[in-house]
């Protein structure tokens, strides 16, 4: 296929209508307004140290600016079930709220009684506030510190869950370098029965050094290969470089092997300006991947 070539049209509507990630702190949501429409999911951040009140007051903040507020929830920044319980009350009735990125945290001691997600989905608090939808985390390069099988019985769990409760359920998955292991992931779930639907992650446009210091954050893996081709291929360090290739690859793949994606998730890595301005060019214009891929090869300055 060629870059241009629109194999898969679903993939590329759920393309237009990608999410989005800020910081709690709020500070960004002017300049979200300059590069991304109303009405568009926007995840908000809980960093170690982060206060959910602020979280609250961003997700408010974003509700009257236009947009639909999804707060990520770290089980382990929760100091107590009162402050959870607090959280949902307050997302949910100041904020209008109706979906949750659940995470476990970055920190390795939890602060209070929640060690796992999994405790807060037995808090019962989720289906109390009145949460429709709970979005879990998916690795498809491998959780760092589960097993395959492992994460995909915790993945079943949720499956569970959804359905005893009647929350939809879906998983976002962390950003890779290259489609492949994403496609091989959704295969594994598919063997093992787990239906849940699948949003996947991407990483923004910024420069190489930028992506490799998120990629070693978050624990990407053998993906990263690709990262390091380009810049070997194209002998370029500064020139941004976003998600084209992991796009071709999924929209070059049989429809069956993509038929659980339910949309798309941007981590704007090198800012929402460039995060917009990418989407906006892949959505609209049919050319679109391919002057991206040019300009991400040093061909058109960005």
């Amino acid at each position: 296929m060629t870059v241009s070539d629109p194999s898969s049209p679903r993939l590329a509507a759920l393309l237009s209508s990608a999410s989005v990630e800020i910081s709690s702190r709020g500070h960004q949501i002017a300049e979200l307004r300059d590069h991304f429409a109303a009405g568009t999911d926007v995840t908000i951040t809980f960093l170690p140290g982060d206060h959910y009140r602020h979280n609250v007051e961003t997700a408010t903040a974003l509700r009257r600016a236009g947009y639909n507020p999804v707060p990520h929830i770290a089980a382990r920044e929760m100091a107590s079930r009162e402050a959870l319980d607090d959280f949902l009350a307050r997302a949910r009735d100041e904020a209008g709220v109706s979906r949750i990125v659940l995470i476990a945290g970055d920190v390795a001691a939890a602060r209070g009684p929640f060690k796992s997600t999994r405790d807060v989905c037995a808090s019962g608090l989720i289906e109390a506030h009145g949460i429709a939808c709970v979005s879990v985390a998916g690795h498809p390069e491998g959780h760092p510190f589960l097993e395959l099988r492992d994460a995909l019985n915790g993945l079943k769990a949720w499956r569970d869950w959804g359905g005893r409760t009647g929350t939809r359920v879906d998983v976002v998955t962390q950003f890779c370098f290259e489609s492949t292991p994403i496609l091989q992931w959704i295969a594994e779930l598919d063997r093992a029965g787990i239906d849940l639907p699948v949003i996947i992650g991407l990483a923004g446009p910024a420069t190489p050094a930028t992506l490799t210091k998120f990629a070693l954050r978050c624990g990407i893996g053998n993906s990263i290969r690709a990262l390091r081709a380009q810049i070997g291929r194209f002998g370029r360090l500064l020139t941004d470089t976003g998600p084209d290739d992991v796009v071709r690859g999924l929209r070059g793949a049989p429809a069956a092997a993509t038929a659980s994606i339910a949309g798309f998730h941007l981590f704007p890595f090198g800012g929402l300006r460039k995060a917009g301005d990418w989407l906006r060019t892949c959505d609209r214009d049919p050319l679109g991947l391919q002057r991206a891929a040019m300009s991400s090869a040093g061909f058109q300055n960005p």
